[in-house]
C-alpha cells in the first residue's frame, strides 16, 4: 500500500475509527471472546469465519484469507483506491484531510492523472449536456420525446448529446488539457492522427460512480450507421472498470440515505433504468449491459439483500437472469427474477403497460429454481409429446440440484402433473441421474498452506512477536535463522519497534506488505487465540528448537559438502571434528 498521508494523520485516522464500528456498519457482528464475528462480506459463507481484532484493529477471515486494517476494509467493501478510502474515513469522523505527502513518484503521477482524468469527464459531461440545451440536438430532442422521458428525469440523469467527431476534441485542447490526458479519459479516440469524439452523433448518458464522480459514459447512435455500434460505453480507463460499476448507482446511494432500501432491481440498460426510475422504482440499477459480475453482486449486497434481476424478457435475457441469480446467490444476496411478457424489457413493460404493469410483473418475481423451470417449459413444451422428453430431462437436472430432499418431492410431484408421469417414474429417473457434486467452499489455507513445519515453526514464532506475548518480549529473535524475505522483512519491523522502546501494532503491517500476501495473512491468522497461555508459550518454544534445528541441519550438510570437495587433510581433521560437534548438539 502506498503511503499518502503522513503518519501522524493515519495514526489519528485510525484511532478515531474503531475498526469494530466501521464492519459494523456493513455486517452484523457478534462478539465471541475478545474478538467479533461475522459471515465474511467478500465471500459467501454460511458459517462466520470473519474475525474482526478489535485490540489489534485488524480483520481477518478464516475462510478466504484476507486481512487488513480499518482502510483496506473500506477499500474493499466500496470499491474505491486508498485515497477514497482515508477520504471515506476521515468525513466519517470529521477530521480534515491534510495536504498528501507524496513521497512515492508513481504515486504523484497516478494521483495526477486520476484527478486530471476525472476534471475532463466533468467538463466533458457538461459540454454534452450543453450541446443538448444549445437549440442545435433536434435529432436527440426528438429520440427523448419519443422515448417519454420528462425534462426533470434528463436533467436527474444529466442525459447530453454529442453532435460531430471534431467539437468536444477541440473544446478540451482550448481548456488546456494535454492529448494524452484526453486520450486516457477514454472521451476521444485518435483516427489518422487527430483526436475524435469516441461517442459521436450520439445521446449520451453520463455514468457515474458512488461518489458522484463521472466516470465513463453511454451512447446511443441518432443515426443507423451500418458501421457504427448502435450502443457503446467508452472504454475502461483508470477511473472506470465496468465489472465493478453499475449505472445508477449514485442516485441508489442517495436513497439509501433519505430512506430504508428492502430490494434493487437489477435491469440490462440505460433506458430499463431510466424509465423504471421515471415510473417511481427508484431503487434500481443496470449491469452495463454486461454480464453481471461478482463485483457488481457485492456492490448491489451493500444497499439490499434482495435483489430482483429484471432482464429481457426474450431467451436471451432469461439465460442472462439465470446467470445473474446465480452469481448474486453465491454473494448470498436474496434474489428473485421478474417474468416479463415475450420480447418486452421493462422499458417496453412501463411504456405499455404503466409503474401499474410493472408492479404486477414484480409482484410475480419468482425464485431460482421456479424460474428456470419457466424458462426450460417456454424452450420445450410439456404439452407436445415430441418436447415431453426434453422437457422432463431439463426439469429433473434443475430438481437434482436443489438442495434438501424435502424441496425437492413438491418439485417432482408438479413435474408429474404437467406430464402426466407418475411420481414414482420420476423419482427413479431422478435418481439415476449422475451425481454433481456441489461447489464447496475451500479454505485458502487448505489451498495456499503447504509449507513444512519449519516454515509454520517460523509463522509462529513471528505472531507471537507480533502480538507482544508475554513469553517472546526478552527472546532475541535476530538469533534465528529466518529465510523467507517476507519473514525477514517483518522481523526487521519488529526489531526496530523493540529498538524504539515499542510493542509491534499488528494493523501497522498493512503499511508495509500487500493486504493480498500470503505469508502475512497466516501469520495474521495465528493471531486469533493459538499464541496463549502454556500451550502458546510451549509451542513457541518447540518452534525455536525446530528452527534452531534446522539451522543446525543445514550447517552439517554445508560442511559434509565442502569436505568432500576438499583435498587437505588438515581441513578435513577440522571439518569432521566441528560435524560430530554440531551431530552431538543435535542429538541434544
Amino acid at each position: 500500500m502506498a503511503r499518502t498521508y503522513h503518519p501522524e494523520f493515519m495514526q489519528e485516522l485510525k484511532q478515531r475509527n474503531n475498526i469494530v464500528d466501521v464492519v459494523s456498519g456493513y455486517v452484523s457482528l457478534d462478539r465471541k471472546g475478545d474478538n467479533f464475528w461475522a459471515c465474511c462480506p467478500f465471500h459467501h459463507e454460511k458459517t462466520p469465519s470473519f474475525s474482526v481484532n478489535q485490540t489489534d484493529q485488524f480483520y481477518h477471515c478464516f475462510g478466504c484469507g484476507v486481512s487488513g486494517d480499518v482502510v483496506k476494509f473500506v477499500q474493499n467493501m466500496e470499491n474505491v483506491d486508498f485515497p477514497d478510502a482515508v477520504k471515506i474515513l476521515a468525513g466519517r469522523v470529521g477530521m480534515k484531510l491534510p495536504d498528501e505527502d507524496f513521497s512515492d513518484e508513481r504515486t504523484v503521477a497516478l494521483k495526477k492523472k486520476r484527478d486530471a482524468v476525472l476534471k475532463i469527464l466533468k467538463d466533458t459531461a457538461r459540454f454534452y449536456w450543453d450541446n443538448l440545451n444549445g437549440g442545435n440536438a433536434d435529432a436527440h430532442i426528438a429520440y427523448i420525446l419519443e422515448r417519454k422521458m420528462t425534462s426533470s428525469t434528463v436533467k436527474k440523469f444529466g442525459i447530453g448529446a454529442s453532435l460531430d467527431f471534431q467539437s468536444l476534441p477541440q473544446y478540451l485542447l482550448d481548456k488546456g488539457y494535454s492529448r494524452q490526458d484526453i486520450l486516457d479519459s477514454g472521451v476521444c479516440s485518435e483516427h489518422k492522427g487527430r483526436l475524435i469524439d469516441f461517442e459521436a452523433g450520439r445521446l449520451i448518458y453520463p455514468i457515474i460512480n458512488a461518489f458522484g464522480d463521472v466516470v465513463a459514459f453511454g451512447g446511443r447512435l441518432m443515426e443507423k450507421k451500418p458501421d457504427f455500434a448502435k450502443y457503446k460505453n467508452t472504454r475502461e480507463t483508470i477511473v472506470f472498470n465496468k465489472r465493478k460499476t453499475l449505472y445508477n448507482v449514485n442516485l441508489l446511494k442517495k436513497l439509501r440515505k433519505e430512506q430504508t432500501i428492502s430490494s434493487v432491481i437489477m435491469t440490462e440498460g440505460y433506458m430499463d433504468v431510466i424509465s423504471l426510475y421515471q415510473a417511481g422504482f427508484k431503487n434500481v440499477v443496470a449491469s452495463m449491459g454486461t454480464s453481471l459480475t461478482q463485483e457488481q453482486a457485492r456492490l448491489v449486497k451493500r444497499y439490499a439483500n434482495l435483489c430482483y434481476i429484471s432482464y429481457d424478457g426474450d431467451s436471451a435475457g432469461q439465460h442472462a437472469a439465470i446467470r445473474g441469480l446465480e452469481i448474486m446467490q453465491s454473494e448470498g444476496v436474496n434474489v428473485k427474477v421478474v417474468p416479463l411478457p415475450e420480447g418486452l424489457d421493462p422499458d417496453d413493460v412501463c411504456k405499455k403497460f404503466g409503474a401499474e404493469g410493472y408492479q404486477d410483473c414484480l409482484d410475480k418475481a419468482k425464485p431460482l429454481v421456479d424460474f428456470k423451470i419457466t424458462v426450460a417449459a417456454r424452450e420445450h413444451d410439456p404439452k407436445k409429446p415430441d418436447e415431453r422428453n426434453a422437457y422432463i430431462a431439463e426439469v429433473l437436472k434443475i430438481i437434482r440440484d436443489v438442495e434438501t430432499e424435502s424441496a425437492k418431492e413438491p418439485l417432482l410431484r408438479q413435474l408429474g402433473r404437467d406430464t402426466d408421469i407418475s411420481y414414482e417414474a420420476l423419482k427413479r429417473d431422478l435418481e439415476g441421474l449422475p451425481f454433481v457434486a456441489p461447489k464447496q467452499e475451500i479454505s485458502y489455507f487448505d489451498q495456499k498452506d503447504n509449507a513444512d513445519a519449519v516454515m509454520k515453526a517460523s509463522r509462529f514464532i513471528l505472531a507471537a512477536a507480533l502480538f507482544s506475548k508475554r513469553y517472546t518480549l526478552e527472546f532475541p529473535l535476530e538469533i534465528l535463522p529466518f529465510e523467507n524475505q517476507i519473514h525477514l522483512d517483518l522481523l526487521d519491523y519488529i526489531c526496530d519497534k523493540r529498538d524504539m522502546g515499542e510493542k509491534p501494532i499488528p494493523s501497522e503491517v498493512f503499511n508495509i506488505f500487500d493486504e493480498d500476501e500470503p505469508e502475512i495473512n497466516a501469520i495474521l491468522q495465528l493471531g486469533d487465540g493459538s499464541l496463549e497461555g502454556e500451550e502458546g508459550e510451549k509451542y513457541f518454544n518447540d518452534s525455536v528448537k525446530k528452527l534452531k534445528r534446522y539451522q543446525t541441519e543445514q550447517e552439517i550438510k554445508e560442511l559434509l559438502r565442502t569436505c568432500s570437495e576438499t583435498r587437505d587433510t588438515e581441513i578435513r581433521r577440522q571439518l569432521t571434528y566441528r560435524i560430530q560437534e554440531l551431530t552431538k548438539a543435535l542429538k541434544n
